[in-house]
C-alpha cells in the first residue's frame, strides 16, 4: 500500500511520544470537525436505504443533477478503472499518488504530465486525470480550461476524471454542475472539509449511465445507515458550511505567514494546507517529529505539506519550534 498522511500511530511509536501529545498536520483535514448529530437506532439496526435523503442533500450542496455515495472517495479511485477497457492514462502530477496506481494496477499505461504538457499529449489519452485543487501543490485550474480538456476527450469516448477533494472553499471553481456530462466524472470528499474522515464517505457525480456502472461495482450496502446520518446532517448544516470555509481561509493564510515569517515561502497550498519545497525537508519534518509535530513528507520533490493548526496553541508550538529549529540549523 502506498505511504499516506495520518499514520499517526506509527509515529508515536517511532518517536515514543504518547498519541495524544502530537500536533498531527499531516493530513490536510479540517482540524474542526463539524458536530455528529444523534444517530437514531434505527440506523444501527437496520439495512442502509437508498431513499433516506442523502443522494437529494448531496446534489444540493454540490449543485449537481445526480450523485452516487461511495465509502469514501478512495473507494471510486480504485472502481473507475473496472469501467473501462485498458487504454492509455494522463495523470496531472505530482498528485494523490492513489490515482496513477489504480490504473497502472488496473492494466492500464500511465503517464504522468506536468501541467504545460497536457494540451500535447491530451489527444494520446483515453482518461485524463486531475486533482483541483491539486494535492499537495494547490494548482488551481479554471473550469473552462478543464472543459476544454473534457470536449477534447469526450469527442473520442474519453473520460475527464476530477478528484475535487479540496474544492469545498472554492465551490465556484466545482465541474460539479457540469457533471452530467457524458465523460466527465467528478469526485468529491466529505472527510477533508467536514473534518471527519472516519466517518469514510465521498460521493461521485457523473451522468446517470455511469453512475449506474459505478454502483454495480460498488454493491449494495456500501455506505453505512449512521454514516448517510451524519452525512445528510453535515450537507445541509449551511451556517456550519460558512463558517468552516470562513476559519479554514483565515488559518491557511496565517499558516503561509508563520511559514514565511521563519524563512519558508510556500510554493502552492489551499483553504485547508500549504506546500513547501526546500532541501531542507528531510531536516525539518524530523526535527518537528521529534517535538511531536507531524507533517507530510514527500521524499521524491523534497517537499512538506503543512495542515492547518486548529487552535491558539497549536500555532504557537508550530512557531516555538520553527524558532528552535531555527537556533540549531542556522
Amino acid at each position: 500500500m502506498l505511504e499516506h498522511g495520518g499514520r499517526l500511530r506509527k509515529a508515536a511509536l517511532e518517536y515514543c511520544i504518547e498519541e495524544g501529545e502530537w500536533l498531527d498536520l499531516s493530513t490536510g483535514l479540517a482540524p474542526w470537525p463539524f458536530p455528529v448529530p444523534e444517530i437514531p437506532m434505527r440506523a444501527w439496526a437496520r439495512l442502509p436505504e437508498a431513499d433516506d435523503g442523502l443522494e437529494h442533500a448531496a446534489c444540493d450542496y454540490y449543485g449537481t443533477l445526480q450523485a452516487l455515495p461511495v465509502a469514501g472517495s478512495q473507494m471510486a479511485i480504485q472502481l473507475l478503472p473496472r469501467l473501462r477497457r485498458a487504454g492509455k492514462v494522463g495523470v496531472l502530477s505530482p498528485c494523490y499518488a492513489e490515482h496513477a496506481e489504480a490504473w497502472r494496477r488496473n492494466g492500464y499505461i500511465v503517464r504522468e504530465v506536468v501541467e504545460q504538457e497536457v494540451d500535447f499529449f491530451i489527444d494520446s489519452f483515453d482518461v485524463l486525470v486531475v486533482v483541483n485543487p491539486n494535492n499537495p501543490t494547490g494548482l488551481n485550474l479554471t473550469p473552462d480550461r478543464l472543459l476544454d480538456w473534457h470536449a477534447r476527450l469526450a469527442q473520442r469516448g474519453g473520460w475527464l476524471v476530477v478528484d475535487e477533494a479540496f474544492m469545498d472553499n472554492t465551490p465556484q471553481l466545482s465541474l460539479a454542475p457540469f457533471a452530467h456530462q457524458v465523460g466527465l466524472i467528478v469526485l468529491r470528499s466529505f472527510g477533508k472539509f467536514f473534518g471527519l474522515a472516519g466517518v469514510r464517505l465521498g460521493f461521485v457525480l457523473a451522468e446517470r449511465k455511469l453512475l449506474k456502472l459505478l454502483a454495480e461495482q460498488v454493491g449494495p450496502w456500501a455506505v453505512s445507515g449512521p454514516t448517510r446520518t451524519i452525512g445528510q446532517a453535515c450537507l445541509r448544516d449551511t451556517e456550519g458550511h460558512a463558517r468552516q470555509r470562513a476559519r479554514a481561509e483565515v488559518a491557511s493564510e496565517r499558516l503561509a505567514s508563520l511559514l514565511k515569517q521563519h524563512g519558508f515561502n510556500p510554493q502552492g497550498g489551499c483553504a485547508l494546507f500549504q506546500w513547501l519545497i526546500t532541501d531542507r525537508a528531510e531536516v525539518l519534518y524530523e526535527f518537528m517529529a521529534r517535538r511531536g509535530i507531524l507533517l507530510r513528507l514527500f521524499t521524491h520533490n523534497s517537499s512538506l505539506r503543512f495542515g492547518l493548526p486548529g487552535a491558539e496553541a497549536d500555532f504557537a508550538r508550530l512557531a516555538a519550534a520553527f524558532e528552535a529549529f531555527a537556533k540549531e540549523n542556522p
